[in-house]
């Protein structure tokens, strides 16, 4: 059941410029193209090729963060409010876009050890789980964590040990959930170490090469995919449950070759990371036109996986970076102009309440049926024992404290040894016993040995029960326990302090912007002339400043078409190095490889829609396979 709340929300875009590198530092602070307005949220850029006479062009975004900005400050007026909504229920969604080097990578994961220098990721997982040791105690918790990444086109689970060598998982469609990866690993995280340590061992699997542009340049996209499922009390007396789910997004940067230097697989690697950032922009473009009743979404495994991130059932922050250096001016223009256009996107998102798939309510059925099962073994061993001491016990109802269980606990153990020390002295007593044939004295020590195995198998059970249980129960988080230490009283009215001024910043910022837009309207209705000539005046000033937007409309053109023809260019380049290696292979097929040979290999290739690409079909059929590996394993151990 899904709520019935559909308003629309648009995408919220932020921009963030980069301080100047060792690189672009000795052309000095003149270098700079980029001039932020914080109080408006605009961004002023300079043409560096440009006469001092043509106008800058200026953007407006949601906020807007200089070189001088903290990540604190981002994390807490850009991205709280988003994580506070994925803890109500609702699926969110961020993500970094820009050129190579801008710095997208340390937006999201920043210096995890340097609290002023943690980036997105860090600061929303410490979020989620100071959120849950504050919630009240009659809410439960699960906290799932995944983790891919998509290289060359090729979906990899960095979670997976085999990763590397292992096949692309598969991306698959439900009414339900959407899209999602097929047997994509997805881990229980009890803690915020727990999860950060599932971030870790993600991030050393992760492919990231050396450029001309960037020492560590990130050769694939990344996702962390993050549910939290909550489970409280309505007003019904019935638990429901709700289902957040979170994105956390870092692309690869977009590269151009002639500034990257890149050859050989690096080359591979940017054609396939621009080909997808290319039909992310075409799905941005025709969500933001509006008009086009046809949406790019399967042109890649990208943008198929931010289907819903991107007008669909979520609310989404898109973090635009950018490079301050006139050497990057094309690509910091592309990059504010595919953000100007992500503002016009529209989602509808919508808490998921009650969903079929959720797996915490799997998890409190275990949990129940185990205690069940402990509870009817804790009572059949009390009972003996009260039989044992002559005593009537009846059992009262299933529901049992706390308290109470660990006592039944602790009778079951001593009713155990009580067992165990009586078949023991009738063990001795029969071996004492002379008047007893030796056969009968063998015969009733083996009934009592067999006794004493049965009970020590049913304490072994009763432990392995218990310890199912505890391990179940442990993984799910309730509300009022502390996970973290610090979240003592202070630090939380330091975090509501903070976010009341991030608030108000991002009031302020809004008003400003909508005041701006109302003078100027303003000014035009209050316009009074008391002579002719102050009516030439102010129509002569009202043209040039038409005059102006007309020249900056048609030099926005002209950019326009000029970036058309680079891109174009580049990926004529691209594509003659690409033919260049593919004639090779031609080459060594035709010439080294038998006809008989290939033509096998061509009638077992294979078209998935699905996929949208060219498969081999296996020729062992599934069944078969491991017989006929474990056949040649030993074939190759004779050999």
């Amino acid at each position: 059941i899904m709520s019935k709340n559909k308003s629309r929300e648009s995408v919220k875009v932020v921009v963030r410029c980069r301080p100047l590198n060792r690189k672009e530092e000795p052309n000095g602070p003149a270098g700079g193209i980029v001039q932020m307005d914080l109080r408006l949220g605009q961004v002023i850029l300079r043409n560096p090729r440009a006469p001092p006479s043509e106008p800058q062009k200026t953007f407006t975004f949601d906020a807007v963060y200089d070189a001088n900005s903290k990540q604190r400050d981002l994390y807490d007026e850009s991205v709280r409010p988003l994580i506070d909504s994925v803890l109500a229920g609702f699926n969110g969604t961020i993500f970094a876009y820009g050129q190579t080097g801008t710095g997208k990578t340390y937006t999201m994961q920043g210096v995890w050890l340097d609290p002023e220098k943690r980036g997105v990721i860090p600061n929303a997982f410490d979020h989620i789980f100071t959120h849950i040791s504050r919630s009240q105690s009659d809410k439960q918790y699960l906290v799932r964590a995944s983790y891919l990444e998509i290289y060359r086109e090729e979906i990899r689970d960095l979670l997976d040990p085999n990763h590397g060598s292992a096949r692309g998982l598969e991306l698959r469609e439900s009414p339900e959930t959407g899209v999602y990866v097929q047997d994509l690993t997805s881990c229980v995280c009890k803690s915020l170490k727990e999860i950060e340590e599932v971030m870790n061992v993600g991030n050393q699997a992760r492919a990231v090469g050396a450029t001309d542009m960037n020492e560590h340049s990130s050769r694939s996209h990344a996702l962390f995919l993050i549910t939290v499922e909550c489970s409280q009390p309505g007003p019904d007396g019935r638990k429901h449950i709700r289902v957040g789910r979170l994105n956390l997004v870092d692309l690869a940067g977009s590269e151009r070759q002639t500034k990257t230097g890149v050859q050989g697989d690096r080359l591979k690697e940017a054609a396939k990371i621009n080909l997808s950032l290319s039909a992310l922009g075409n799905v941005i473009s025709a969500l933001a036109d509006g008009r086009s009743g046809h949406v790019p979404y399967r042109d890649s495994k990208l943008t198929r996986l931010l289907q819903d991130s991107l007008g669909g059932n979520a609310k989404t922050v898109m973090v635009a970076t950018l490079g301050p250096a006139s050497l990057h001016y094309d690509e910091t223009l592309t990059t504010l102009r595919y953000a100007n256009r992500a503002k016009n996107i529209q989602n509808q998102p919508r808490v998921n309440e009650d969903p079929k798939d959720a797996l915490l309510r799997e998890f409190q059925k275990e949990i129940a049926r185990l205690r069940a099962q402990l509870n009817h073994r804790r009572w059949r061993s009390k009972q003996k024992k009260d039989q044992l001491e002559g005593e009537g016990w009846e059992r009262d109802g299933d529901e049992e404290t706390e308290g109470e269980e660990e006592e039944v606990e602790k009778e079951a153990e001593e009713y155990m040894k009580m067992e165990e020390q009586r078949l023991e002295k009738e063990k001795e007593a029969i071996r004492e016993d002379q008047s007893m044939l030796a056969e009968e004295k063998q015969r009733l020590l083996g009934e009592k040995e067999k006794m004493m195995g049965d009970l020590r198998k049913q304490q072994e059970a009763a432990e392995q029960l218990t310890a199912k249980y505890k391990a179940m129960e442990s993984k799910l988080l309730v509300g009022g326990k502390n996970i973290i230490d610090h979240t003592n009283e202070q630090q939380k009215m330091l975090e509501i302090k903070r976010q009341e001024i991030a608030e108000q910043t991002r009031g302020e910022r809004e008003m400003q912007q909508q005041m701006l837009v109302q003078d100027e309207e303003t000014l035009e209705l209050k316009e009074t002339f008391t002579s002719l000539q102050q009516e030439v005046e102010a129509k002569t000033k009202k043209l040039k400043k038409l005059y102006t937007k007309l020249q900056c409309i048609k030099a926005e053109i002209k950019d326009v078409n000029d970036e058309h023809v680079r891109s174009r260019q580049e990926l004529e380049q691209t594509q003659n190095e690409l033919t260049r290696e593919l004639k090779l292979k031609y080459l060594i097929i035709e010439n080294f490889i038998p006809p008989e040979e290939k033509n096998k290999i061509m009638n077992r290739l294979t078209f998935d829609p699905e996929e949208d690409q060219w498969k081999l079909k296996s020729l062992v059929p599934a069944e078969r396979s491991e017989v006929v590996w474990i056949f040649f394993f030993h074939l190759s151990i004779y050999v």
